[in-house]
């Protein structure tokens, strides 16, 4: 058994882990409301976005839409997102095994682009890694996440790659984060999902004209919802891993409390039990 010095000191540090993990977990709660309300009104935008999308260009053949030309190679470029910091729990394993099982499950030429730190570590031993930013998550914002996809988009128009796919966690609460695969490149517009409309419309400029700008934009908003995503995401696991954790050094500091009592009635005990004995022996 640990003597009582080693128990006091063992409670305090783990006292002062307890409130470093409590006050993170109110840190990533402040945030996470933040987040949630960014992609809560994002994905009305993104979804209303992709239904006008969809109908605008049900009528085009697919030679006219140059981001939805399925190409014959198997050139895929993999964008993991991922965060820049630890301690959230499974949030960023989670996107890398999902990786790792799509790289694996796949036969395709594979590159990888990684988001965040975490995914840049997680792959930098990896020969297909060839690009890792880390600043797009600092800052999570249109103008950057714009630029980053216009990134994607000339490297697809290029052939630098015959397809993008975005591994990321999709928000679902604080307790609930899903690793999902999304396509991003060839845009995939199903038709299945848009409801028959026969009504005839005009349009001004041109139909083709209108689509050059708007698919550009649809696939900017993906990406920046998609990092929105994996932002609520952060936030609510982390949340939830410091509650765990402030969780476990409570109930451990309890038990390590009853133990250096234990250990302190014990040598108090002895101590009585020792100046009777000499008080005895002297009378």
């Amino acid at each position: 058994m640990a003597n009582l010095k080693e128990l006091r000191n063992r409670i305090t540090s783990i006292g002062s882990t307890m409130k470093i993990t409590s006050a993170m977990k109110m840190v990533s709660a402040a945030k996470l409301k933040k987040a949630q309300d960014a992609i809560v009104q994002m994905r009305p935008y993104s979804s209303k976005l992709t239904e006008i999308l969809q109908k605008a260009s049900s009528t085009l053949d697919s030679s006219e839409n140059v981001y939805g030309e399925v190409k014959e190679g198997n050139k895929t470029r993999l964008v993991v997102i991922t965060s820049n910091r630890g301690l959230c729990g499974g949030f960023n394993s989670s996107v890398v095994k999902k990786a790792k099982a799509y790289m694996n499950s796949n036969d395709e030429d594979i590159s990888i682009a990684s988001i965040g730190k975490k995914a840049g570590e997680a792959f930098k031993y990896d020969t297909r890694l060839a690009d890792s930013n880390t600043e797009l998550w600092d800052e999570i914002n249109f103008a950057n996440a714009s630029d980053y996809a216009e990134s994607l988009m000339k490297g697809y128009l290029a052939g630098d790659f015959d397809k993008v796919v975005i591994i990321y966690n999709s928000f679902r609460n604080a307790a609930v984060q899903i690793p999902t695969v999304e396509q991003f490149l060839p845009l995939a517009l199903d038709s299945k999902e848009v409801n028959v409309d026969t009504t005839e419309y005009l349009y001004e400029p041109s139909m083709t004209e209108i689509l050059d700008d708007l698919i550009p934009i649809s696939l900017k908003t993906q990406l920046y919802a998609s990092l929105l995503d994996a932002n609520a995401s952060e936030h609510g696991s982390r949340m939830t891993a410091m509650h765990k954790a402030t969780d476990n050094a409570q109930e451990l500091q309890g038990d390590l409390k009853l133990v250096y009592n234990k250990a302190r009635q014990a040598a108090i005990t002895n101590e009585i039990l020792e100046i009777v004995g000499g008080a005895d022996a002297l009378a």
